[in-house]
């Protein structure tokens, strides 16, 4: 039986009283636990887009909104994740006062055969739904690997064939372009479950255990190479650490019959095909398969989807357990820098396939379905941290400086009229000066700043700031005085029209 993670009330969820007198050997350390976010406006932001943009590609195929919520029961839920040498075999979960074990949700699939199951009598058939939110797996986190992250799946359940399947890597081509990927920095890998089926046959691999070391070993490729996947399908791996992954122990014909047939990619889909027939078409499943991708083939030809955008790739496996037909996985070829400041490829961004047997567990009958999910989370992180990096834009809000705090009330019109006339605007309530609410400004990215002082308050006039422009022009004065007297980007506006001359402003910045 497998062992949950329990999350229950404890002496040591102490409220937060007088904090203050805590004697410091007491004070708890400021942490978070690994694989889990803080996430600030821009990334907010970036998950928000994408979240849109992709929803809107869904929407556009005739996919309808569905949200399960975060919780299912544990039964219903399944276990079907890969990592199973979790204690807990991946996934969050807590025992319900009525005694039933609930999970959080590891993805958006499993809750969805559940609720074709459950309202199987009132939905259309076939169904086509499309989900947004996040979701949780207990795993190891690792760079932009996370263990809370948002998913955006489309699914139709109900299809049987190839050209639903050819449909799903059509669409996961379109919400791929959504997020800003052009075509050549993105590709869809497919493959099958059926020519998988076929090759293990062919190359003597067991069912249970050594099956599924199999399969993990295959999915593999692209991080350990041929090298390394070849010693997993044979006596095991030892990693730099010292720790030792047990193989499949596979005889040397059988590795290389699955090393050849995970290398059998070529340039194009047609040709890959060519070559898959001659090492996995020697039997039943494997001929089975390579009709499916030849329908596949066919299908997204008609669907305009190019070589560039699709290509058939026996190395990808999906660690998922449900799927029984395609499988597809979407890796973005764009290039970032680790923790180590090395170029590496950023890869899977999403995936999917066929899931003929997952509703079954519920109705005891076959309900083919097939689904894709974009993982936005991950995606949104690299985008946000190129933006960050190479974003020099003062977007954030004008701030006007209070520099009398006996005026906080005018301070306070003057930005809700900012904030009526359309621009974002704040008024500084921090205890500072004015160099500190100066240097604030900058941290928020502000476009301009507003001063009123005593000067400016007896002739009815206030001073803005042009942030951006006074940087530009002080680029070329190196001298203190001549910058003072200058005073680059600063002008004054009249309180009729300042709100139209920091507009100004801040749509030439924008």
């Amino acid at each position: 039986m497998p062992l949950y993670v329990v999350f229950q009330h404890s002496s040591d969820f102490s409220p937060m009283t007088d904090t203050a007198s805590t004697p410091e050997a007491n004070r708890p350390e400021a942490r978070k636990p690994r694989g889990f976010q803080d996430k600030r406006s821009a990334l907010l932001a970036m998950e928000h887009k994408l979240v849109t943009d992709i929803s809107a590609v869904y929407a556009s195929w005739g996919f309808e909104a569905l949200d399960t919520g975060p919780f299912e029961y544990v039964d219903a839920l399944g276990k079907f994740l890969p990592d199973t040498d979790r204690p807990n075999e991946g996934v969050f979960a807590i025992q319900d006062d009525d005694e039933q074990w609930m999970a959080l949700r590891y993805d958006h699939t499993a809750p969805l055969a559940r609720f074709v199951a459950e309202h199987w009598n009132q939905i259309p058939k076939p169904f086509r739904r499309y989900a947004a939110g996040p979701v949780w797996r207990n795993e190891k986190p690792g760079p932009f690997r996370f263990r809370e992250f948002i998913q955006c799946d489309a699914d139709a359940v109900g299809v049987a064939g190839p050209a639903a399947d050819a449909e799903m890597i059509a669409i996961f081509s379109e919400a791929m372009q959504a997020t800003g990927a052009g075509v050549g920095d993105y590709e869809i890998r497919v493959n099958t479950r059926e020519l998988l089926d076929g090759v293990m046959k062919a190359a003597s691999v067991g069912q249970g255990e050594q099956r599924l070391i199999v399969m993990r070993a295959l999915d593999k490729m692209d991080k350990f190479g041929a090298e390394g996947v070849g010693l997993l399908l044979g006596p095991g791996r030892e990693d730099e650490s010292g720790d030792f992954t047990k193989g499949a122990g596979l005889d040397d014909a059988s590795i290389a019959t699955l090393l050849a047939f995970a290398g059998a990619r070529r340039d194009s889909r047609s040709q890959t095909l060519n070559v898959l027939a001659d090492i996995a078409g020697g039997n039943e499943a494997g001929a089975q398969g390579i009709e499916t991708l030849n329908a596949v083939h066919e299908i997204l030809n008609a669907l305009n989807v190019t070589d560039e955008m699709a290509v058939f790739d026996p190395a990808i496996v999906r660690g998922l357990e449900y799927y029984t037909g395609p499988v597809f996985e979407a890796e973005l070829l764009r290039e970032f820098k680790d923790e180590k400041g090395r170029l590496v490829r950023f890869g899977s961004v999403g995936g999917g396939g066929r899931y003929d047997d997952l509703i079954a567990r519920f109705t005891g009958e076959q309900v083919p379905a097939t689904g894709m999910s974009v993982g936005v989370s991950r995606l949104a992180a690299l985008l946000a941290a190129e933006a960050e990096a190479e974003d020099d834009k003062a977007d954030g809000p004008v701030v006007v400086l209070a520099l009398q705090r006996e005026h906080m009330a005018d301070y306070c019109a003057l930005a809700s009229q900012l904030r009526a006339g359309g621009v974002k605007a704040e008024v500084y309530l921090g205890s500072s000066g004015m160099r500190a609410q100066m240097k604030y400004a900058d941290r928020r990215k502000a476009p301009a700043v507003v001063i009123v002082g005593n000067q400016e308050r007896e002739a009815g006039t206030i001073t803005v700031k042009d942030l951006v422009a006074g940087a530009k022009a002080a680029k070329g004065i190196e001298d203190n005085a001549e910058w003072r007297e200058q005073r680059p980007g600063q002008f004054e506006a009249t309180r009729g029209d300042f709100v139209a001359r920091i507009r100004s402003v801040v749509e030439d910045n924008g």
